[in-house]
């Protein structure tokens, strides 16, 4: 059996209880879900082939960065205005093509921080409208990361929009303890290391406070995570606290269940396959990947151009006679396509690392 036997929605972007469904499997079947920062149609495209190629379940999200990119740079952003409309038109892209792939899909936006929370509420007010026509929100989650604030501040803050949110029956992602690192322009490079691990008091509170609203939330939990690629050994990662999470909050509640939280694994390129396998036995189900998933989609695109230098330089003219059209060698649509070809590759061997590899 697989996880689709346990899926109203069979293929395409999945929703309320189908998102807890897909992630309670996970869990019991030891993998997680990665999810891909995608800022266009070649990223979606890409991911999508990667899970339908490996029948795998896979989480699109869009940053506000990324989101604004998919507007257009050259749109203004001075009230998020970019960053919705782009969120919106991704989300709406998503949703059109997703079902042509065949797999289960997360349609998520990622980290929110207190100055993006008017980014996170025009996304909602779209989710709103779209649920009174359809009757479920446009997008499956939302990610609020108010890490950088105050404890007290962040969980109050977060339960109010997952208030918003529960009527339509949609996830939300909250974090706690902060990712180092610098990402789309949120940077924690200079954070002291103790702000990188979560403790278990924190995880209760949370838990106790959010179940009573809604069961529909994860939670990114700091255990040395840190955004980027960085030389092996720089970065110290102790996923053995989440499973001290787990414990706390499974005898505090009297739950039977021995992975009571859904957790989150941000920062997630560049980390050993040990390290996301330890993340995923203590219960983690979703595991952030960008950067490395940038760097491969590059690849394709510069070792093509490289390889095509002398046929991509003009127009016309190229080594087989001065005469010879390049329209074929500098159409975007080859290039750009082998970028969605590395990008697929790369997104192929995550998701043998993370176990999610034939789970449909």
């Amino acid at each position: 059996m697989g996880v689709t036997e346990v899926l109203s929605r069979k293929s395409g972007v999945i929703v309320g209880e189908d998102v807890r469904k897909l992630f309670k499997y996970a869990q019991q079947h030891n993998f997680a879900i990665p999810a891909i920062n995608v800022t266009s149609s070649p990223t979606s495209v890409a991911a999508l082939e990667a899970a339908r190629d490996s029948k795998s379940p896979i989480i699109l999200q869009v940053s506000q960065g990324g989101a604004a990119y998919f507007a257009g740079k050259g749109v203004g952003n001075s009230n998020q205005e970019a960053s919705i409309g782009g969120a919106v038109a991704a989300a709406h892209y998503i949703r059109s093509v997703a079902p042509l792939y065949g797999v289960p899909v997360v349609l998520h936006s990622d980290h929110c921080a207190k100055k993006l929370l008017p980014w996170l509420d025009g996304m909602l007010d779209a989710d709103e409208a779209y649920f009174k026509e359809h009757g479920e929100p446009l997008f499956s989650s939302h990610m609020i990361d108010l890490s950088e604030e105050e404890v007290e501040w962040n969980i109050e803050t977060t339960a109010k929009y997952l208030q918003r949110a529960a009527p339509m029956k949609q996830w939300l992602e909250m974090e706690i303890g902060i990712t180092g690192g610098e990402e789309d322009g949120v940077n924690n490079e200079d954070v002291d290391n103790n702000s990188l691990y979560t403790q278990p008091e924190d995880i209760l509170n949370i838990y106790n406070r959010l179940s009573k609203i809604s069961p529909y939330f994860s939670i990114a939990a700091g255990f040395g995570n840190v955004h980027g690629v960085y030389k092996p050994g720089n970065v110290k990662l102790h996923p053995e606290l989440l499973s001290k999470h787990q414990q706390h909050v499974a005898e505090k509640t009297g739950s039977s269940d021995s992975k009571p939280v859904f957790l989150v694994f941000h920062g997630g390129s560049g980390s050993g396959k040990q390290e996301y396998l330890d993340a995923i036995s203590y219960g983690v189900v979703k595991i952030n990947l960008d950067t490395d998933l940038q760097y491969a989609f590059l690849q394709g695109i510069r070792d093509y151009v490289l390889s095509k230098k002398d046929y991509v330089m003009t127009q016309v003219g190229n080594p087989e006679g001065p005469d010879k059209p390049n329209k074929k060698y500098y159409d975007p649509r080859v290039w750009v396509r082998e970028g969605e070809k590395t990008m697929t590759q790369r997104l192929l061997v995550a998701l043998q690392d993370f176990n999610t590899v034939d789970k449909l």
